[in-house]
């Protein structure tokens, strides 16, 4: 007798980005474009998306609170401006949740330590002198929690934050192990095409190095870092071949494919100066952000929409936190309830 067919899984994705300084090529091309294309509707939708801003894990950094602050009203505002509808998708700020916190002390309870001591940052700290404290060293039993909080099935993230879901499916996995099923695993979803976007002086493009162009640059500003981006110095009129130069692949980054491949066959042949490159680069990047920048001015005169929007996304963020924490509350014993209320 043949079986009714189960529904399909609900696809939930969920990615956090920190307000540490404002969002440059890096972060739109390594994450924020992503985000948009996970959006609900979008070519490559999920069912529902979560995004959040993590001014939290952004303490470990940004130690001065009108800069945080300001840090996050811009985030807001960038990523609205730059296609993150919230019609369509969760917006919030991750400390208006606090139920994320409560719960990453639970996961907390089961996180060996030498997992934390073989995580990225954390080494890479101890291995260069660098003070490390503890907010760094938990940063990913937070970042778990900021997943498995909301059911997410699909994180995005670039090669090197994969690490950070592998200790998230590993705690999952514990607690789940210890106290039944809880907890959602999530899965990694890598940047298509995983290249790192390089930096004014060939890097990876980062605000640890110096080396970001952003986003939404002033054109003076914007003409200065891009005619200032660092080249070799090889004639002219010698050959060059396009994939090893990180001119052209920020180049590459906002040129259609036809353009892409014009301009690689120019860098085969030689007999043209960095300059022409650096001026087609300027005009194509300005043509792709002109959009974004026109509603982030609009969004800009206007800041009680974003506060509408951010509240909203948390309202709704913290109804499905809430569930999961008190899920997981139960699990473990933690399930007396609250006192009662008393008079009148």
């Amino acid at each position: 007798m043949p079986t009714e067919a189960s529904p399909p899984r609900l696809t939930r994705a969920l990615s956090g980005i920190q307000p540490t300084g404002r969002f440059h090529w890096g972060n739109y091309f390594g994450a924020i474009r992503q985000y948009i294309d996970l959006q609900p509707g979008a070519h490559q939708a999920a069912d529902e998306a979560y995004y959040f801003i993590a001014d939290l894990h952004a303490l470990t950094t940004v130690r001065d609170p009108p800069v945080l602050r300001g840090f996050v009203r811009d985030a807001a505002l960038d990523l609205v401006a730059l296609g993150l509808d919230p019609d369509r998708a969760l917006l919030f700020v991750q400390s208006d949740v606090p139920e994320v916190t409560q719960l990453a002390w639970l996961l907390m309870t089961v996180t060996p330590m030498g997992l934390l001591e073989r995580c990225h940052a954390y080494k890479d700290k101890k291995t260069r002198g660098l003070p490390a404290d503890a907010g760094l060293f938990t940063y990913p039993v937070l970042m778990a929690a900021d997943i498995l909080a909301y059911d997410a099935t699909v994180v995005p993230v670039g090669e090197d934050q994969v690490q950070h879901i592998e200790v998230c499916r590993d705690l999952a996995g514990t607690f789940n192990h210890l106290y039944g099923d809880v907890f959602t695993l999530p899965c990694p979803r890598l940047v298509e095409g995983g290249a790192k976007v390089p930096g004014t002086d060939g890097q990876k493009m980062s605000k640890s190095y110096q080396n970001t162009i952003e986003v939404f640059e002033e054109p003076a500003a914007l003409k200065k870092k891009i005619m200032r981006i660092t080249t070799d110095s090889r004639p002219v009129d010698e050959p060059k071949e396009p994939a090893d130069d990180h001119l052209f692949q920020l180049f590459a980054l906002f040129a259609d494919a036809a353009d892409r491949e014009a301009m690689a066959d120019l860098y085969r042949r030689g007999g043209f100066g960095y300059g022409e490159v650096k001026q087609r680069l300027l005009a194509e990047a300005g043509r792709f952000f002109a959009e974004a920048q026109a509603r982030r001015a609009g969004l800009a005169a206007d800041p009680e929409r974003i506060e509408a929007i951010l509240a909203a996304g948390a309202a709704r963020a913290r109804a499905k936190a809430g569930a999961v924490l008190a899920r997981a509350s139960r699990a473990c014993g933690l399930d007396h309830g609250p006192p009662p209320v008393t008079g009148r």
